[in-house]
């Protein structure tokens, strides 16, 4: 059978019973994926391709809402690849506790920028109540946002609202746990109730959603904040949305990348405490490297995606883009775990980083990713000062760009009716690497291709799976080696954080990437590597901050 998206190139004319289509036209289609028949062969085919090519119109009766998943589900645990998390030692050594004992003295500016656990501390003391921190969060952002065009929507009303009956709770004696209180930001992709979700897209604009996605749902549980959702590149792809380029606050002339361009953003502004992001290939690791902040792509499946936009069925993720990996792991503990909504979900133990030791860790480092990094090789000798041993990794060598046509196809179905309608011309971008374009490319790929590269992963994944058995993890740069297109293919989780001082720029950043469902040992590592470092504790100058009325000087 010829691939769906020949309904577009063939000559099928409206309301006719059957579509117009010769044996010339026929051999032009077959052509274009690289195949040659007989005019035999051609003349037997043209019959049942008519009648295939004729009952697209069926399927493509009535829409089907993004939220519909496929009946095929991906996972990243296929027959003989090994899950290798293992249990820590009980009893688990005591978590060291942050040094909250200067938290008093704190400007607003430099409150801002402490982590969620001083926060939580300082809330729970009574030295600021959780309207006051929620206050102060909105005034900043909306300042902020001037510039940086990170907010797609405020959340005032929900927030305060939220921060009223959070502190009711507090006057109780209830507190929620760590995150009671702190006020985040939601990448604009995630539905939450009585807002609008807007994908970053002019054809949305103004679609609201009637439910909150799980993570939303989960981190209210938990006490957090919703003070704002952020931007993304439009349908997830890049900083560019209807609102305009969202900007990197170490530098306002850059674009913050993308997808989850807002929330890496307004995390690195001080806007927000902490953030949500998604990635299908390089959505969390792209921002968070250009606004030098730390973030988590977990493992495929560890966190659902229930009530998020769909892009790529079998390559999406949603993660924590923070400050620091401690506050990473705070917010992944609130949102991961199945909740019976979204298939791909796996019920995996998620074990505390501080049960693991790291002294004695194998760290593999894929061969030649320094080689164009020297810059970046004092990150080495770092690990090894923590006790840590490296070894020499080869990852599998496998067409991963040509098996992006996985992506490809999958994001142009989830926006079929979007492109049959023509409202893809409301999109911003409309140059040749722009959705719309790619959209009606990929109507040109071979369902046979399609799954032929679904097979090639399999191998892939079985291939990566055997390079990671000497190893605990990897430390790389973070589009070095392949492994950015590998693991967003395999699924495997990656961690990046400063390496560096920024000098005037945005701080180097570098990944880490762990095994299968074992982030609590990747996020071990980095906490460790960070304790024994102050990279994290960059801020951008933001000299563009306006200081606002009878508090000049504050932000600058």
């Amino acid at each position: 059978m010829l691939p769906l998206l020949f309904a577009a190139a063939l000559a099928v004319q409206e309301g006719d019973e059957r579509p117009r289509l010769d044996v010339d036209q026929l051999r032009a289609a077959t052509r274009l994926v690289g195949l040659d028949f007989s005019d035999a062969e051609l003349e037997l085919m043209l019959g049942t391709v008519r009648r295939k090519v004729g009952g697209f119109r069926a399927l493509r009766e009535g829409g089907i809402d993004n939220s519909v998943v496929p009946a095929l589900t991906f996972s990243p645990l296929l027959p003989g690849i090994e899950l290798r998390v293992p249990e820590p030692p009980e009893p688990y050594p005591p978590r060291a506790s942050v040094d909250v004992a200067h938290l008093a003295d704190l400007a607003p500016d430099q409150l801002a920028f402490e982590g969620i656990e001083a926060l939580g501390t300082r809330i729970a003391r009574r030295e600021i109540t959780c309207v006051e921190l929620t206050e102060m969060y909105l005034e900043r952002l909306e300042r902020l946002d001037r510039e940086l065009k990170c907010v797609v929507s405020f959340t005032r009303e929900r927030a305060l609202a939220q921060a009223r009956q959070l502190d009711a709770e507090l006057a109780e004696g209830k507190r929620r746990g760590p995150l009671h209180g702190i006020p985040w930001g939601a990448k604009d992709l995630f539905a939450v109730k009585g807002t609008r979700t807007t994908w970053g897209a002019k054809p949305y604009e103004e679609q609201e959603i009637d439910l909150d996605a799980t993570v939303v749902r989960r981190l209210d549980e938990a006490g957090a904040v919703l003070v704002a959702k952020l931007s993304l590149g439009a349908l997830a792809m890049g900083d560019v949305w209807f609102g305009g380029t969202t900007k990197n606050p170490w530098d306002p002339r850059q674009g913050s990348s993308g997808s989850s361009a807002g929330s890496a953003s307004a995390v690195a502004a001080g806007g927000v405490a902490f953030a949500l992001g998604t990635e299908t290939l390089g959505s969390i690791v792209s921002p968070a490297a250009r606004c030098g902040v730390s973030a988590l792509r977990p493992t495929f499946g560890r966190v659902s995606r229930h009530g998020a936009m769909a892009l790529s069925w079998s390559m999406d993720k949603v993660g924590p883009i923070c400050r620091s990996a401690d506050d990473v792991e705070i917010v992944l503990r609130a949102i991961a775990g199945p909740d019976g909504l979204d298939p791909s979900v796996h019920d995996v133990p998620l074990h505390p980083a501080h049960a693991y030791a790291v002294a004695g860790l194998r760290v593999g480092i894929p061969r030649g990713a320094f080689e164009r990094a020297e810059e970046l090789a004092h990150v080495l000798e770092e690990l090894e000062g923590l006790g840590v041993s490296l070894v020499e990794v080869d990852l599998p060598d496998f067409p991963t760009e040509a098996m992006m046509i996985v992506l490809d196809a999958e994001a142009a179905t989830a926006f079929d009716e979007l492109t049959r309608s023509d409202r893809d011309d409301l999109l911003v971008r409309q140059d040749g690497g722009a959705w719309p374009n790619s959209f009606r490319s990929a109507r040109l790929i071979p369902a046979v291709e399609y799954l032929r590269a679904q097979r090639l992963r399999t191998e892939l994944m079985l291939a990566m799976d055997r390079a990671l058995a000497e190893v605990d993890a990897l430390v790389h740069p973070n589009f070095a080696a392949g492994v950015l297109r590998i693991t967003n293919l395999t699924g495997h989780p990656t961690a990046i954080v400063p390496c560096g001082r920024s000098d005037g720029g945005t701080p180097p950043t570098i990944s880490f990437t762990g095994q299968l469902f074992d982030e609590g040992r990747l996020l071990a590592l980095v906490q460790a590597y960070q304790a024994a470092t102050d990279h994290e504790r960059q801020r951008p100058a933001l000299d563009f901050l306006e200081a606002a009325p009878g508090e000049e000087g504050k932000d600058r």
